[in-house]
């Protein structure tokens, strides 16, 4: 079993990336094989082509960037989560262009994350964390996958670098998101 975790924050080692260890670190410790990948790079946002629907080859036109490997790393995983900071109320760009054109592939392909199960998982400064957190699970939710739920929303509050370290309820809520993914996906292998 194997969860794929994207950071779609342009700091690798800020709040974003501290949230989704929390998780992992849960996950792990129910002896669950993890990876956490950085989006890094200029990733281009999806054209409409719709040449994933034509090719049916499981991946976007466009190669000159790293989204195609996420996908393959998202077909072949148990469990997605996509991790993503808060910037004038919306998601980066980065994690925009992996849900953009995962989800087309995705779909164009019969449904490639179809019953997987998803996680979303932000940080915020203050406000606006809500509308990036529906937004990454509208991907889930529209790819005939299955969310893991928490506490509470899976957020984490922070400014600066590892500020959400001090958010005890956000990492509570991380270890708990971790703990019903977990759960989760053991009882989905035995279906």
């Amino acid at each position: 079993m194997k969860v794929i975790a994207f950071n779609g924050s342009p700091r690798r080692d800020g709040n974003t990336a501290t949230l989704l260890a929390a998780v992992l670190r849960e996950l792990e410790s129910q002896g669950i094989e993890t990876e956490l990948v950085h989006l890094i790079g200029t990733l281009a946002g999806c054209k409409a082509c719709f040449k994933c629907k034509e090719m049916k080859n499981g991946r976007c036109i466009q190669d000159k960037d790293m989204i195609n490997q996420c996908i393959e790393k998202m077909a072949a995983a148990d469990g997605i989560i996509i991790g993503s900071p808060t910037h004038f109320a919306d998601l980066t760009p980065e994690t925009k262009a992996l849900i953009d054109r995962a989800g087309f592939v995705a779909m164009a392909n019969g449904y490639m994350f179809k019953r997987k199960v998803g996680a979303a998982v932000v940080a915020v400064r203050r406000a606006g964390a809500i509308h990036v957190f529906d937004s990454i699970n509208h991907l889930f939710l529209i790819s005939q996958m299955i969310i893991a739920g928490s506490s509470y929303w899976n957020i984490g509050m922070g400014l600066e670098e590892r500020d959400v370290e001090r958010d005890q309820e956000g990492l509570a809520t991380m270890r708990t998101l971790g703990q019903n993914m977990g759960w989760l996906l053991k009882k989905i292998a035995t279906e």
